[in-house]
């Protein structure tokens, strides 16, 4: 069955995983892991590793731009001013303009500020970056994103790091139905199957850190978002047949031997 490239601003992917950075415990165990998932797009969160100081062990010693598209992240910033600032310096630093906008509204839930999303991407559009912002399962902010010129919308699934996995697939439905760029689910995955349901559910992409970084094997487990990713994915496009409440023989009732 052929499928469609993933598309980006003016990129394309074969890969619909998206990979973090964080939480391993050091830099080949980065690699390794983004080896085994599979992804071509590998977020980095610019405020907390080292992708700068060349002096210093540096993840892009690992993670090689040339053959990684790096998307750099915003990830502890609290304003729009404190993203718009890191995205500068991401671009600054020759990582590209393609960015993940993650401004966050509340430290215990670490949900998305709305509003301040809102008023950065609209800046940071005009500058000519490429914007992906992660933001609420709310189909009125996703539109509103999508009409001010983000290349995608990134509702949550949970909050960060919760691997509860998708709380409100009606939402996430709405969302698909109404948008006209990528949507891809960032946050709240929790294991291979949750990463299947929202590809199942039409999502262009997932974007994970914790679940792999996090597991007891990061390595299988970046194996089997992989996988999970391309079932669902084929699923998606096979189509699944209808829900009935009652059953429905699998084989056919006429031509039956006495």
């Amino acid at each position: 069955m052929q499928d469609t490239p993933l598309k980006i601003g003016d990129r394309s992917f074969k890969s619909r995983l998206i990979v973090g950075t964080g939480k391993y415990k050091d830099f080949a165990e980065t690699r390794r892991a983004v080896e085994e998932s599979g992804a071509e797009i590998v977020t980095v969160a610019v405020r907390r590793v080292n992708i700068t100081a060349r002096d210093k062990e540096n993840l892009l010693d690992f993670i090689d731009p040339e053959r990684w598209q790096i998307l750099p992240n915003t990830a502890g910033c609290y304003t729009a001013e404190e993203a718009i600032r890191t995205c500068r310096l991401a671009r600054e630093a020759g990582v590209g303009s393609i960015v993940k906008l993650e401004i966050i509204g509340d430290q215990k839930t670490l949900f998305p500020d709305v509003p301040a999303t809102i008023d950065a991407a609209k800046i940071l559009v005009k500058e000519g970056f490429t914007v992906l912002p992660y933001i609420t399962d709310d189909p009125v902010a996703c539109r509103r994103l999508e009409e001010i010129g983000c290349a995608a919308v990134m509702p949550l699934a949970a909050p960060i790091g919760s691997g509860l996995g998708i709380r409100n697939p009606f939402n996430i439905k709405i969302i698909i139905e109404q948008a006209k760029v990528p949507v891809i689910v960032d946050a709240g995955v929790g294991t291979a199957s949750d990463a299947a349901i929202a590809m199942e559910l039409g999502c262009d992409g997932v974007l994970m850190n914790t679940a792999i970084a996090g597991a007891k094997d990061p390595i299988a487990m970046a194996r089997a978002m992989r996988l999970a990713i391309e079932a669902g994915r084929l699923a998606f496009l096979a189509g699944r047949i209808d829900r009935k409440l009652h059953a429905s023989a699998s084989s056919p009732l006429t031509g039956l031997i006495g």
